[in-house]
């Protein structure tokens, strides 16, 4: 089935590639009354009293009214940063820490560790990029934040109008609206280490009801270790409309493509005089993305107490990989695909004179897709890996369609006029329809001391359900001051890969969801309009994780959900109006992670341990951002910055026997609006040119430590042209 859509999509592809550039570079121009009646209110910058927060609700509402941590990230201070990786952005947000894994490639870490596992939703406009057990932790590269209008962190366990995974965070990438009048924007950047980029973005109104923005992203990146070459390729297309006085819609194309070098990491040796060393040579190790989304959003306001919102979306993404990490034990090549079909329905109604607001919706998405995996062999010389050869085995090659149903419903009651009291409970349910395409008599073994490494289920259909319940206080404490408590539980259901891609182990499609708790204290305000604050206090138990196992009776290893981990943290953030020309906005997280009950097996012959009290491993202790603003009143239009990063430490494995020590790093960026239409910009990164890691870890028992070196002092400059 998965092949059925692909002349459609080629076509979509094409039209996006096309209409993205033309469109830029013409002029049909008309009178346009109408702006996006949502976020062009989050286009004020950071020192509004009471942001205002989409992501909760699938709407506008101000955040004293949520019961839970949030943050935003304005289009002003995304412009300002010029992001060339989502950590440049997304790490100013307190509790959270997004690492570079080469290119713009990633892990996330917002109460957890720095971890590949599926406990975050990636949403772009509301709608998750990817579908349930599809999770890949790279996915930020597929949508295009350095262009967007306004970034959503959701902290802890999402909403009722979330399910699976939405375990640690929601991280919402919300797109920029049609423009009021007509504009082109261009904005060309180089940088060090053969850094290229231009952002064009442009729109105009159609006629009074309508208008459309276009916004295209083209990036090349030689990299800075040897052969560690990125590219992109990056539009969305965004028209708004109105169809009469009650209705608009909302219509959002995003397209992008993506090739990635392989990056190797490094032992302490080479980390520490040879940083540039690579491995994985001639696109040994290599990534290739192509991921697009359609989606329109219907709206129909009849007057301000009742909407409803229907938004059916397309997602097509193909994907071709060679796990680096596999290469010196199984290295394969992979080819993973999918498409989805589904909606997003919501009604909500008001009831002012009783204080009352409820959200009754209905999430479907159903995904076709298809996995197949061939086995390599691999040349090398001089201990580089320079080249892989099919050998003609499939270790898999399976489809796998899953459907996924989930009616939810949202209350909430202002109760007094200083307590709300929120509430709501979100039923999903998974079904997937899995049929393995190798006949019985494939080979699932191979020579080697590894046995049975590609055991593979036979064809089945599996199911599960989950019902998720939530419940918050919002208090005001004063005019511009509340508090909040609230308690989330939320789960992950199990990945295909980790259902159907089963290694050594004999029973994965036995595996059922992820379970979490997460109880949350927290305080924000602003004082004498000049500071606002927020403190958030967590406490999060996770149930029912996924640990390994030998069978004592049938010496078998097997997988069930026995694993228990607590995480628990303090969240500050504070933004501050020094003077008017200086301003200092500071992000600082403790947190403490451990292991309640979690045994894993390691080495060979194979060893049980269990980890019970020790540290989760990869979990850094302390995170922080500091940034330091400075507005000339004698040179108007200028804006300095002075940027303190700062990772702490944390232990490399489940053992606690070794530690990375963390690290901190100095950016400086300065931004100059000549005039209206010109704009020039420049930043230095990493400016003490210090050596970091941006992942740090070995395997149970294994004293080599592997590093991945993060880049050295780094020059951009860029110009802003708006013609």
């Amino acid at each position: 089935m998965c092949n059925q859509h692909n002349k459609l999509l080629t076509a979509l592809k094409y039209f996006a590639k096309c209409f993205s550039l033309s469109l830029l570079l013409t002029g049909h121009i008309t009178h346009h009354t109408h702006a996006d009646p949502v976020t062009h209110q989050l286009q004020n910058n950071v020192t509004i009293t009471d942001p205002i927060i989409i992501t909760t609700t699938r709407e506008a509402k101000p955040q004293s009214q949520i019961a839970e941590s949030t943050d935003t990230i304005d289009a002003t201070s995304i412009e300002l940063i010029s992001p060339s990786h989502p950590a440049e952005v997304l790490n100013r947000s307190a509790g959270v820490h997004i690492n570079n894994l080469g290119g713009e490639g990633h892990m996330t870490s917002i109460r957890q560790p720095i971890k590949t596992g599926a406990v975050y939703l990636f949403l772009e406009d509301g709608i998750p990029t990817r579908p349930t057990g599809l999770f890949n932790h790279n996915a930020l590269y597929e949508i295009n934040l350095p262009q967007a209008n306004t970034l959503e962190i959701t902290k802890g366990p999402g909403s009722a109008l979330y399910g699976s995974d939405s375990v640690g965070g929601i991280i919402n990438v919300i797109t920029k609206p049609s423009p009021k009048a007509p504009e082109l924007t261009l904005t060309p950047e180089i940088g060090s280490h053969g850094w290229k980029r231009l952002l064009t973005s442009g729109g105009a109104p159609i006629g009074q009801d309508n208008g459309f923005r276009i916004d295209l992203n083209l990036t090349d990146n030689a990299g800075y270790r040897d052969e560690s070459e990125y590219s992109r390729y990056a539009t969305s297309i965004r028209l708004d409309g109105f169809l009469g006085d009650d209705i608009s819609v909302k219509t959002l194309f995003s397209y992008t493509q993506v090739e990635q070098s392989g990056v190797s990491s490094l032992e302490i040796d080479d980390y520490r005089n040879n940083p540039t060393h690579n491995f994985y040579h001639n696109q040994v190790g290599r990534r290739e993305v192509d991921a697009l989304r359609l989606s329109s959003e219907f709206a129909y306001e009849p007057n301000a107490t009742k909407l409803a919102t229907f938004t059916p979306f397309l997602r097509d993404n193909q994907m071709q990989l060679m796990p680096s990490w596999m290469l010196t034990y199984d290295p394969n090549d992979r080819n993973y695909e999918f498409q989805s079909f589904g909606f997003l329905a919501k009604y909500r109604t008001k009831k002012p004179t009783q204080g009352l607001e409820h959200i009754v919706g209905l999430d479907l998405d159903y995904t076709p897709s298809s996995y197949e995996e061939i086995r390599l062999s691999t040349t090398l010389i001089d201990n580089i890996f320079t080249d892989t050869t099919p050998t003609g085995r499939t270790n898999y090659d399976f489809d796998a369609d899953q459907l996924a149903l989930s009616p939810y419903l949202h209350l909430e009651w202002q109760a007094t006029t200083q307590l709300r009291v929120t509430g709501g409970i979100r039923y999903d349910y998974f079904k997937v329809d899995y049929n393995d395409n190798l006949p019985n008599t494939a080979a699932q073994s191979q020579a080697g001391r590894g046995g049975f490494t590609h055991l593979r289920p036979p064809s089945q259909k599996l199911s599960f359900d989950h019902f998720s319940p939530k419940l918050g206080l919002i208090y005001q404490l004063h005019e511009k001051h509340n508090a909040y408590t609230s308690y989330r539980h939320s789960f992950r259901a199990p990945g295909v890969g980790q259902l159907f891609r089963s290694g050594s182990t004999t029973n994965t499609a036995e595996l059922k969801p992820v379970k979490t708790d997460s109880f949350e204290v927290g305080f924000r305000g602003q004082w004498l309009q000049q500071t606002h604050y927020e403190l958030a206090i967590y406490h999060m138990i996770v149930k029912d994780d996924i640990v390994s196992y030998i069978d004592t009776i049938s010496n078998d290893r097997k997988i069930s959900n026995a694993g228990e981990t607590k995480h628990q943290g303090i969240e500050i953030s504070l933004n501050t109006n020094l003077t008017p020309q200086w301003n200092v906005s500071t992000a600082w997280t403790y947190t403490q992670q451990e292991y309640e009950d979690f045994s894993a097996i390691f080495g060979f012959p194979p060893t049980q341990i269990n980890f019970a009290g020790n540290d989760v491993g990869k979990a850094p202790e302390s995170l922080g951002n500091v940034a330091l603003q400075y507005r000339p009143s004698t040179l108007t239009g200028a804006v300095f910055e002075m940027e303190w990063e700062h990772l702490g430490g944390y232990y490399t494995d489940e053992t606690n026997m070794q530690e990375y020590e963390g690290h901190d790093l100095v950016h400086f960026r300065i931004n100059y609006t000549l005039n209206s239409s010109l704009k020039i910009y420049s930043r230095i990164m990493n400016i003490g040119d210090a050596r970091y890691s941006t992942y740090t870890s070995n395997q149970v028992n294994d004293p080599d430590i592997q590093y991945r070196p993060g880049s050295p002092r780094s020059y951009f400059i860029g110009l802003s042209a708006t013609l």
